[in-house]
């Protein structure tokens, strides 16, 4: 998630990793999985003093955590609408993208979940498709303020909660 920083609070990778217990390639692999804004300083990544105290206290919060209810059921329906990405890129983007100026016009509260999605957007499917099935802590609150669920057309979203409905009954999910 590359943007524009600046002053003394940026880290390397390598403060990042000290901070995070952690090695410099991972804080790298973070930042390109778009799960910890960055910005470049010539070829060099620097990641803000507290977009680290975030992603670490979200991890904390979230570690070894099973996903609750409300998260299991987004992820189903995030992973049908990561289909739709898949199989056309450039109108799920778009769709999604118009999507985010529309809600941004209307709800400035979610403001920085949605730029995140359009630096994912920015990116590429491939790193809006990774987000959008992860389990990881910020996948999770990203998909709280998700414009891809759009790409889902009523009937196919009503399919796939009543599949996730009837997997939760049966006790086949968070196995």
């Amino acid at each position: 998630m590359e943007h524009p920083q600046t002053g003394d609070d940026l880290l390397t990778t390598g403060q990042a990793a000290e901070i995070l217990g952690t090695t410099a390639r991972h804080v790298v692999n973070l930042c390109l999985r778009g799960e910890l804004p960055y910005t470049l300083t010539g070829t060099h990544r620097r990641v803000r003093r507290a977009d680290v105290a975030a992603f670490a206290a979200r991890a904390a919060a979230n570690r070894g955590g099973p996903l609750t209810d409300d998260q299991l059921r987004s992820l189903w329906l995030h992973r049908a609408a990561a289909g739709h990405v898949a199989a056309e890129p450039d109108r799920s983007l778009e769709t999604a993208r118009t999507a985010i100026e529309r809600l941004l016009a209307r709800d400035p509260d979610g403001a920085r979940w949605l730029r995140a999605w359009l630096d994912l957007i920015d990116r590429g499917p491939e790193a809006v498709m990774r987000t959008m099935t992860s389990t990881d802590p910020l996948a999770r609150e990203l998909r709280q303020n998700s414009p891809f669920l759009a790409l889902l057309a009523p009937d196919e979203r009503r399919t796939i909660l009543a599949a996730f409905r009837a997997a939760r009954s049966a006790g086949t999910i968070g196995r």
